[in-house]
């Protein structure tokens, strides 16, 4: 994990992080600091549990992308065993900013597809800041078909701002990619479990988000544009963005209230960032859990269940 860093709002929190560290670098010379330090721990802590239970919903949306949040590389490695990634759409060639490819989750063959953000500049340019392409979302319809013929459940990790937007993108034919992953994913017949880590942002996570079972991490944000976006078009400028946000309704809560969300995935305290150990296991419980219900649907079932999900969507 990169070190640590600090959102605006949580200044009072990173005070008393300093203070702790500066702390125990000394308590090497000095135990008799020991206790000092356990009651520093427990004023950040419920100093952290303070901030985070008043958040607003743009400061949820900073959660959401904050940089050092764990991605689906860190889910893959911490949830399945045995990963094999798998690459290229067959069509054009390799995105990056997708990763997808069969393990297993306990004892159980998955196919697990997500999006990818990258770390270091270099990772992250590679990656394409997690925002995909026409064959990223092309490889991501493959691997379930893929999974489909050999009967393996579907997991999708949606962490991106949105597809990639470029020229580039549109020569490939980006709306035409994503309308048949919607459209494949509809009617595709395995247990297809949606859980959104980071940003859900437009079509671009939408590409990968139809399914069985939608969770969202308790910090995440899911939403039809980015609240600069809409910001920039509803008042010709991206500084009403915390004003979009709240009205457009991107936070956990917001949306299970409207039934666009299946389940909050509660984050450890101050943010999954925090421990990715914990997240994980949290992730892995809710699909293991959610799996074991749908496996005993039949395909007949479980394609009507999905079709009406579908249809309440708004209703």
């Amino acid at each position: 994990m990169d070190e640590e860093k600090f959102l605006n709002f949580e200044e009072p929190i990173k005070e008393l992080a300093q203070k702790l560290s500066a702390l125990r670098t000394a308590a090497v010379d000095s135990p008799a600091l020991n206790e000092e330090i356990l009651n520093l721990e427990k004023e950040n802590k419920a100093l952290t549990k303070k901030i985070y239970s008043k958040l607003d919903t743009w400061q949820i949306v900073q959660v959401a992308r904050h940089p050092n949040r764990p991605h689906t590389s860190d889910f893959i490695e911490r949830i399945f065993d045995d990963f094999d990634e798998l690459h290229g759409d067959r069509q054009f060639g390799d995105d990056a900013s997708i990763i997808g490819g069969i393990g297993m989750l306990e004892n159980m063959p998955v196919m697990a597809i997500g999006h990818e953000k990258g770390r270091d500049t270099d990772e992250k340019v590679k990656r394409n800041f997690g925002m995909t392409n026409p064959e990223g979302y092309r490889k991501a319809k493959r691997l379930m078909l893929l999974a489909e013929q050999f009967s393996l459940p579907v997991i999708t990790f949606v962490d991106t701002a949105g597809a990639y937007p470029g020229v580039e993108g549109e020569e490939r034919c980006q709306s035409e990619a994503i309308a048949r992953n919607l459209a494949t994913m509809s009617e595709l017949k395995t247990p297809i479990i949606v859980v959104v880590t980071g940003e859900g942002g437009s079509g671009g996570a939408l590409a990968i988000s139809v399914g069985d079972h939608l969770s969202m991490l308790e910090y995440a944000i899911y939403s039809v544009a980015s609240p600069e976006a809409c910001a920039s078009i509803i008042w010709r400028s991206s500084e009403k963005a915390p004003d979009a946000a709240e009205a457009m309704k991107v936070s956990s809560n917001e949306l299970k209230k409207i039934k666009i969300v299946d389940e909050i995935i509660q984050e450890p305290l101050g943010g999954a960032h925090r421990d990715y150990d914990l997240i994980a296991q949290n992730i892995k419980g809710s699909l293991i859990k959610n799996l074991s219900i749908l496996n005993k649907l039949s395909i007949e079932e479980l394609l009507e269940r999905r079709y009406q999900r579908i249809l309440s969507v708004g209703a």
